[in-house]
């Protein structure tokens, strides 16, 4: 039931963030059709909801935030058109993806534009001049950090000898820094206080923990249909998942050697390995970490009176690890 609403709650919301991102990138131009392949086939818009939610609970007006939000949702397309290019991705949200389609050098591009879009964005929104730098500086230094995070990842897939602790500060980096951005972003366009952007900003953090270790869990648990890709891509991909790592201390580490890395391994044997890393308790491991960053985000928002928005950030962070996809 409360993913039900969430969903439909964010659908609205997401009608009037795509709306501005057709304006910027509906045009008849090549490079811009590319760029607006990702954003036009929908995706969540978890981020651009967080911005609003988040504005709206320290007692902001949401039309101050749309635009900002949608400038979060570029950014965040920016980083997957990338990533695609990185992980040799040939599909995402069932459609192919951009450098599918276009070639990488114009994949490479479309990425390009869609960063400098956002940051147009906001400079070109209603905030006022203090609001649009402070905006515009915390989604900055999140990208940063962001492409620290996915530098870590890369470096990862040679390695055999991951700790859990190496893969967390990884998914800081790549996942929940930008959550943490967006709740920020929200806070301040409202006009919060320092320590209730601090404490919205701790949220972020602990929901973008909880999405990308439940993100892992759904990659092997889910279905082809749901994901709109294959399931166990990142096993294929050589991905070091928390699920790889706790697995790699189990009797199935023989087995997730073999299939490491090896984009063409049979679905029977990958179903197999499941089943096995199911029965020894690791995909409960890697969910009860999920949750355990959920609960350290509902705490974070005791700071905040009881209102619809703050309920809405609290269905926010259950509906993380409460979806299919």
């Amino acid at each position: 039931m409360v993913t039900m609403m969430i969903e439909a709650e964010m659908a609205s919301l997401a009608e009037e963030v795509s709306g501005i991102i057709s304006s910027l990138l509906q045009k008849e131009d090549p490079l811009f059709k590319s760029a607006y392949h990702l954003p036009s086939h929908g995706g969540k818009r978890m981020r651009p909801y967080l911005v609003i939610k988040s504005c709206e609970a320290v007692g902001g007006e949401k039309e101050s935030a749309v635009t900002p939000a949608a400038a979060v949702e570029l950014l965040h397309n920016f980083t997957l058109v990338h990533d695609d290019i990185m992980d040799n991705d040939i599909m995402r949200r069932g459609v192919p993806t951009v450098h599918v389609l276009w070639g990488t050098p114009t994949a490479i591009l479309a990425g390009d534009l869609l960063f400098a879009e956002a940051f147009d964005a906001i400079l070109g929104s209603t905030l006022d001049d203090y609001r649009a730098r402070r905006v515009a500086s915390i989604l900055a230094k999140a990208t940063i950090r962001l492409s620290v995070g996915q530098f870590q990842d890369m470096s990862f897939e040679g390695r055999d000898d991951i700790l859990e602790e190496e893969y967390l500060e990884m998914i800081s980096g790549k996942t929940a820094t930008l959550f943490r951005a967006c709740a920020e972003i929200g806070a301040v366009i409202g006009g919060g206080r320092e320590e209730i952007i601090a404490k919205l900003g701790e949220y972020g953090w602990n929901l973008g923990m909880a999405f990308q270790i439940f993100d892992d869990y759904l990659g092997m648990t889910s279905s082809e249909d749901e994901l709109g890709k294959s399931v166990g891509n990142d096993l294929r991909e050589g991905k070091k998942t928390l699920i790889v790592i706790k697995g790699m201390q189990t009797k199935s580490k023989d087995a997730i050697k073999s299939l490491l890395g090896n984009r063409n391994t049979p679905q029977a044997e990958l179903s197999s390995l499941i089943s096995s890393l199911r029965e020894e308790g690791v995909l409960d491991y890697v969910r009860g970490k999920a949750m355990g960053y959920v609960e350290d985000a509902k705490r974070a928002l005791s700071c905040l009176p009881d209102s619809n928005p703050k309920e809405s950030l609290v269905q926010l962070v259950e509906f993380a690890v409460k979806r299919r996809k």
